[in-house]
């Protein structure tokens, strides 16, 4: 999820734990837990792309991460407080649920989070879009309001609990939307007689309404979006053919099979000149209402001093308001 909402549910989490006994002190320091796993984006400094892609939503995102840090954070904020109620054990369990719960919400978005790391198993339920304001929205209201009151005034621990009620209650909501929008895409497949391997379903961009799917079939993958206004359940795909023999020898190249390892085997293959393109299909398009659209993560595989160089190919959303206004006018219905 966005920054806002790690912040958020950081600060909430802090505030659940030791309100009552720190005040405002525990929702700062819940809100230091919610961000600091995604420092790991930082790699990308220091890291070629390839590298900073694997690391995002590792190890910092893991259990064992927020165990072995949680004690040591707990250590120094009890030494920076000295003089509040909470002791260690207090700050530590603040800070572990604080930085636990992160990657517990990105769980949910798209992305895949090595929850049980060092295990190479990516989470990814896909139920809600990294940003979303129906989320965080209320949720943070609820926050502002228990921060405004005193630490003893019980409307403080009830403002903080509607915010993480409310908030979780729409996230469950969203998983009962992903298995209904995946039973319109089947039985929409199944009356077009359209055989197919697997398939993904995902909300599209600041909303739980419209979603879309990506299916794979023998030599192709479909794209095809619902809307919960639809007026019809037949769903029109768009065709993508994978042309995976376009990588040729490259496919026998490292740095292209660490990539086909990242998009879990879900992308297709373009070829400009002496460039290949890989397009990871598991975020869709970039401009997805559009007949021609790029796709929102996609790379350049090209020979440099005859190694494979990877390099992301840039988002260029100039139009991002137009792109906005048609996701708006498809979501109200086809």
């Amino acid at each position: 999820m966005d920054l806002v909402t790690q912040m958020v549910l950081g600060a909430s989490v802090g505030e659940a734990t030791l309100g009552k006994k720190v005040g405002n002190k525990g929702i700062l320091w819940g809100t230091v837990a919610g961000l600091i796993p995604d420092l790991d984006v930082t790699a990308s400094l220091f890291t070629d792309t390839l590298t900073s892609i694997e690391l995002h939503r590792g190890f910092s995102h893991s259990i064992l991460f927020s165990l072995l840090l949680a004690p040591l954070l707990g250590w120094l904020i009890s030494k920076i407080h000295k003089n509040e109620a909470a002791t260690w054990r207090n700050w530590t369990l603040l800070m572990f649920l604080g930085l636990v719960t992160h990657p517990l919400l990105d769980c949910h978005t798209n992305w895949g989070t090595q929850l049980f790391w060092p295990f190479e198993i990516r989470i990814s339920f896909a139920n809600i879009f990294v940003i979303d304001p129906i989320y965080t929205l209320p949720f943070l209201t609820f926050l502002i309001l228990a921060m405004i009151r005193k630490r003893t005034d019980p409307k403080r621990r009830f403002y903080n609990r509607m915010g993480l009620i409310i908030s979780s209650t729409y996230l469950v909501i969203t998983i009962a939307f992903k298995l209904m929008a995946l039973n319109v895409f089947e039985k929409s497949l199944e009356r077009q007689g359209i055989e197919y391997t697997d398939i993904q379903t995902k909300p599209t961009p600041l909303n739980s309404i419209l979603w879309g799917a990506t299916v794979e079939t023998g030599d192709e993958y479909l794209i095809g979006y619902y809307s919960f206004f639809d007026s019809s359940t037949e769903v029109k795909f768009k065709h993508f053919k994978k042309n995976h023999e376009l990588l040729g020898a490259i496919s026998e190249e490292d740095n292209c099979k660490r990539l086909v390892k990242i998009s879990q085997g879900w992308y297709t293959i373009e070829k400009k000149q002496d460039t290949v393109i890989f397009n990871d299909l598991r975020f869709g398009e970039l401009k997805p209402f559009e007949e021609n659209s790029d796709f929102s993560f996609s790379y350049f595989l090209k020979y440099e001093n005859e190694d494979l160089t990877v390099t992301e190919r840039p988002k260029a959303i100039k139009d991002g308001e137009k792109i906005l206004g048609k996701l708006w006018k498809r979501l109200k219905g086809n």
